[in-house]
């Protein structure tokens, strides 16, 4: 009904539609249905070498047929990744799940890579994963100069096979990349938001995680099964629907960003927000105990009685994680790099919740100073000090390890003088 698709030579093209519409009445002809089309043959005359050339003539046109079609058939099947991958980035994970066919996945890895090779990459981990329409565990995505990678898992704690060659991928064509821990598909948009904030610090080539602190993230270094039991005591007061309120919060940095992800409105996440607190017999606002909630909630639950949370005035890392002298040296490894100034500068700066302006003011400096300082931490730490995830465990850190002297009148002198005193 189409006509030819390709003939070799291009006069034969009237025949072959001609045999393909009556093939009755040209017995001389081979037609068989191949892959939704109609392969048409005729005998071909003169010599053997003759007969042997167009032989393969045909072998190649039919190639080249079949891999336009292929391409015919990626180019559709990458619209549609494209076309699920805004959905889940909008918040409907349902209607994603129902173009992708029913798939029972319930968490996904997001991975988002950027560079001047994007493109050339998009390809390269199109072959590598050969990600199908049918029973889809893996969306890959190519806009403008950032690549995009979703991979599903039945469990949060599950490995995907994606990563690796995600890696390499980024390594082979020199982009950097972030990756945000696993979360369930209705927090598409908290982890989107988090790989976005990760791929901007590591070097070309590089896949960051999102909390970018390597062995050093408490999420290795406690045992799995004390922060399991730990985290469930922790978040048992709430209910499915507060958890997923408290998770997008804790994850994006604030209602704002929170909003879309959960699909209200930022004043009823903030109202909802404050009926948290008195569940859990503290106040989320507070830097020490959200960088405690997020490792909760980061955390796999495991059923087990409530526990409360730290309040500010005993250590950060909760006892039942780690002992004194664990926390301790836990905080003192990852804060290594850091000398007195640059410690002083951080904390005070996770004390206002990575807001510049008020920490600039407490410490006594300017705001381009202390963003100076904050580059050099993340430098000296090999971490996004922006990353919501990073600063929380920093916040931890910083907090175990802080003296009587960790305060702003303890800044250092430098060059003969002083810092100007802070403002009250």
């Amino acid at each position: 009904m189409a006509g030819a698709v390709h003939s070799t030579p291009g006069s034969a093209a009237p025949s072959g539609v001609r045999g393909a519409a009556h093939p009755r009445a040209h017995p001389q002809l081979t037609v068989r249905p191949v892959a939704g089309v109609v392969l048409v043959v005729c005998p071909g005359r003169g010599t053997a070498a003759e007969r042997t050339a167009l032989v393969a003539a045909t072998v190649a046109d039919l190639l080249r047929v079949q891999a336009r079609r292929a391409d015919e058939t990626r180019a559709a099947e990458q619209r549609l990744h494209r076309a699920v991958l805004r959905l889940l980035r909008d918040g409907h994970h349902r209607s994603a799940l129902d173009v992708l066919g029913g798939t029972d996945a319930g968490h996904a890895t997001v991975y988002r890579l950027a560079g001047s090779a994007a493109r050339t990459a998009h390809q390269a981990l199109w072959r590598a994963l050969r990600p199908g329409v049918e029973h889809t565990r893996v969306l890959v995505c190519a806009e403008g100069a950032e690549l995009a990678v979703l991979a599903f898992h039945d469990a949060p704690g599950e490995p995907h096979p994606a990563h690796s060659v995600v890696t390499r991928i980024a390594e082979q064509f020199r982009l950097t990349g972030g990756a945000a821990a696993p979360v369930a598909l209705d927090l598409i948009p908290a982890a989107w938001a988090e790989a976005g904030r990760a791929h901007a610090a590591p070097a070309a080539g590089r896949l960051a995680a999102a909390t970018g602190l390597g062995g050093h993230d408490l999420l290795r270094v406690v045992p799995a099964d004390r922060l399991a039991a730990w985290s469930a005591a922790v978040l048992q007061p709430l209910d499915q629907e507060a958890r997923r309120i408290l998770t997008a919060w804790l994850r994006t940095g604030s209602a704002q960003a929170a909003a879309p992800a959960v699909g209200l409105s930022e004043g009823t996440v903030r109202t909802r927000l404050r009926g948290i607190g008195p569940l859990l017999g503290a106040d989320p606002g507070h830097p020490t105990i959200a960088a405690q909630l997020l490792l909760a909630v980061r955390a796999c639950a495991a059923p087990a009685p409530p526990v409360a949370l730290r309040p500010a005035a005993v250590p950060a890392v909760p006892a039942g994680l780690l002992s004194a002298d664990e926390a301790g040296d836990w905080a003192s490894a990852l804060l290594a790099p850091l000398d007195a100034r640059l410690r002083i500068a951080l904390r005070h700066w996770l004390g206002h919740r990575g807001r510049t302006a008020p920490a600039a003011t407490e410490l006594g400096v300017h705001r381009t100073t202390l963003g100076n300082w904050l580059a050099e931490c993340g430098e000296l730490l090999g971490v996004d000090p922006r990353s919501v995830t990073v600063r929380t465990q920093l916040r931890l850190a910083v907090e175990t390890v802080a003296g009587p002297g960790d305060v702003p009148s303890g800044l250092p002198r430098r060059g003969g003088r002083t810092y100007r005193a802070p403002q009250r």
